[in-house]
């Protein structure tokens, strides 16, 4: 899988796509003729470094994200509360 830091050089990237391409060929190739409701799921990508981060609903940016949007939406709940915005 090459580098986990997201150090990737062209020939990696390019090889990748390649491996991603060959496995969606087969599975097109897999599938023909096969009704719709009967298909295996198509292929997910080849994993990528650096790519898909931050996506994860359990990320430590994620978490923050909401936790300060919890905590603004209750400043503004006591604010309208206390009258103090309308």
């Amino acid at each position: 899988m090459g580098d986990t830091d997201g150090v990737w050089g062209l020939q990696e990237h390019l090889q990748a796509i390649t491996i991603d391409e060959l496995r969606n060929a087969n599975w097109q190739r897999a599938n023909e003729g096969v009704k719709k409701s009967k298909q295996s799921k198509p292929p997910k990508p080849m994993t990528r470094p650096g790519v898909g981060r931050g996506n994860d609903k359990n990320s430590p940016e994620r978490v923050a994200k909401r936790k300060a949007a919890l905590t603004r939406a209750a400043n503004r709940r006591r604010a309208l509360a206390a009258g103090e915005i309308r």
